[in-house]
């Protein structure tokens, strides 16, 4: 990997654009000595074949950072696999993806499964606190967290979550996420790309995640691949801020993508780098 970031080779520098949806996620002092571009894997552990795919990308150098799942059947294996070749891990929480790996507790099992039902009974479930499952979501937090340290030998400084239910309102209101982290906040959005109440939504989520986490400045997902204006637009942002896109490389349009190299002749004249790039000491600022 490339812990000190990879910088493609020179193009022409962009000039600078407003931010997506009218914002600036810093304000008119802060100006960024250097933008970012942070490629993360999502699933990693997931299952063999999502191992594998992703490690693929990371020893190309593809993909610069992945995020965890712990109690899987290949979890084990993927974080021998980060600890001996230096791949830098978040932990991937899981409330809604069945536990698959031999051996997990049955109180533990339950209580994901409770999770699971409510939070997939509706689209919306995720937003309203549900007070009877608190200890629900306090047990399986922390034994998410106590899994990835003894697997991984390390307490995870980033965290997102499977499906983002990392950002209901049970976790959230709870202040299960440990200050001081990397979290990933909600997706970048245009003006036009979503509706004025779900871009409300998300700004208020951002800003309670602000004041007690470090974010990106924007976080998109990788696909659609087209059109190309898009990606150009991800990489205009990522020459200024620090941007993270999420991929999936289990996926093969996805996979295709990163390991042809279509990113490299994308990206010119960007650092990528590790989620591990986000400052210490600043929170981006959101509007």
């Amino acid at each position: 990997m490339h812990p000190g970031g990879l910088l493609v080779t020179s193009g022409t520098e962009s000039s600078r654009g407003p931010a997506p949806d009218g914002q600036s996620p810093r304000g008119p002092a802060e100006t960024p000595s250097t933008g970012r571009l942070i490629l993360n894997a999502d699933d990693w552990g997931r299952n063999r074949l999502t191992t594998d795919r992703t490690l693929e990308c990371a020893v190309r150098g593809a993909v610069s950072s992945v995020s965890a799942m712990v109690f899987m059947e290949d979890s084990e294996r993927a974080a021998n696999l980060a600890r001996e070749l230096g791949i830098e891990a978040g932990l991937h929480l899981n409330f809604t993806t069945p536990f698959s790996a031999s051996g997990c507790a049955a109180g533990l099992l339950k209580r994901q499964q409770e999770i699971a039902r409510y939070l997939l009974r509706h689209r919306l479930a995720q937003v309203v606190f549900h007070p009877g499952l608190v200890h629900s979501f306090e047990y399986v937090v922390a034994a998410q967290l106590e899994e990835f340290r003894r697997t991984y030998e390390t307490v995870p400084e980033r965290l997102d979550g499977h499906h983002h239910m990392h950002l209901c309102a049970n976790v959230l209101f709870s202040r299960l996420l440990a200050p001081g982290t990397i979290v990933r906040r909600n997706f970048s959005f245009e003006r036009d790309e979503k509706g004025l109440w779900n871009r409300l939504y998300r700004q208020i989520v951002d800003r309670r995640l602000a004041r007690r986490h470090r974010l990106v400045d924007f976080f998109f997902s990788l696909p659609p691949l087209e059109p190309w204006s898009r990606f150009r637009r991800i990489i205009d942002l990522a020459r200024q801020f620090i941007v993270e896109v999420e991929t999936h490389p289990v996926n093969p349009d996805e996979y295709r993508f990163l390991t042809e190299g279509e990113l490299f002749r994308r990206a010119e004249g960007v650092r990528l780098g590790p989620p591990s790039a986000v400052p210490g000491r600043r929170q981006a600022r959101v509007p």
